[in-house]
């Protein structure tokens, strides 16, 4: 329906390249909905030009910021003031329905069934199944409803200090009143909680129709050899699924680096796409086919307060030091 659409938002030139990449995302599974981007006055000409070529509709909107410092401190993301920004997709009221994604989301087949949902659907967050996450949720642009965040911002806040937040204290009823508006997993998939269930993993994974890549890290973080398919990057984020993470930077690299540097020209313009890596940095080695990650025996180890900050934040390495086998040893060790 010409009425419905994919919102995302992009409030500077590296979640821009995100926004291109879910986008190319959406059209090369063939959706049928119309493609919206929100963009803050910071993203460059290049990138907006790039972006009207994958985006039905482009549109600069102000940069809401949550003002609530303490609560974002203490999440150690101060990025996510801005992603207040999102409620302005409430004023995009020419579409009577529409589903928002998170510019560092990527559409692994067709979703346009999520339209058969109603407001407020999304899936149940990893860190905390009845909150819902905000990264993929469908809803209905309403100029009332707009009004009612912000105003519900201004007299409650946001207990992280971020959209999500706001969200789950204004859609106060998601995790009780209708179980229809809870999404399955497979649409909201966490590429950083893969590793906490395995056998789901395995189970399940292939399933997947959208993949979140959540935390600080994200898919534009790194570098990329396209010819011989290897990832490096100075903050491996090991809970990464490198499958995904490929299939991203495939998806960069042939179809949005192109674009780029057609509107860049003689402009200096880094793509994040190298030849030769580093030899200082460490590198993925990844074949299409493969869904195991090896990483270098030299990786520095995590403090105890890192591994603490890790385990709170529901990312313990489930694969390595916080495996079940090292940690029934530490166990029998000290009952012994």
């Amino acid at each position: 329906m010409a009425d419905q659409a994919f919102v995302t938002l992009a409030t500077n030139d590296n979640y821009a390249r995100g926004a291109m990449v879910l986008g190319k995302s959406l059209r090369n599974h063939n959706t049928s909905k119309k493609l919206v981007v929100l963009i803050g006055p910071q993203v460059s000409d290049p990138c907006q030009c790039v972006l009207k070529r994958i985006y039905d509709e482009v549109r600069v909107v102000d940069v809401l910021d949550s003002g609530d410092a303490a609560h974002l401190a203490m999440m150690k993301r101060p990025d996510l003031g801005v992603t207040f920004t999102k409620l302005h997709c409430w004023t995009l009221t020419h579409y009577s329905k529409c589903v928002f994604m998170d510019a560092d989301t990527l559409v692994l087949s067709n979703i346009d069934e999520l339209f058969d949902r109603e407001e407020l659907s999304a899936a149940p967050d990893p860190g905390w199944p009845d909150c819902f996450n905000s990264g993929v949720f469908v809803y209905r642009p309403s100029i009332e409803t707009y009004g009612k965040l912000l105003e519900f911002c201004t007299e409650h806040g946001s207990f992280d200090g971020g959209d999500q937040g706001v969200l789950n204290g204004y859609f106060s009823d998601w995790a009780t009143a209708d179980i229809a508006k809870h999404l399955p997993f497979i649409y909201n998939l966490s590429s950083i909680a893969i590793y906490t269930y395995l056998p789901a993993f395995k189970q399940f994974g292939g399933n997947a129709k959208v993949v979140h890549f959540l935390g600080k890290t994200k898919p534009w973080s790194y570098t990329f050899d396209p010819k011989a398919k290897k990832i490096s990057g100075s903050e491996q984020d090991v809970s990464s699924n490198p499958t995904y993470l490929l299939e991203w930077w495939m998806l960069y690299s042939s179809s949005v680096v192109p674009m780029l540097h057609e509107q860049y020209g003689d402009q200096t313009f880094h793509s994040g796409c190298v030849e030769f890596l580093c030899s200082e940095m460490m590198t993925i080695e990844i074949e299409q086919s493969e869904s195991t990650l090896s990483l270098p025996h030299s990786l520095p180890q995590p403090s105890s307060q890192e591994r603490k900050q890790k385990w709170e934040q529901g990312q313990a390495d489930y694969m390595g030091m916080d495996s079940f086998d090292n940690i029934k040893r530490k166990l029998d060790t000290f009952l012994k």
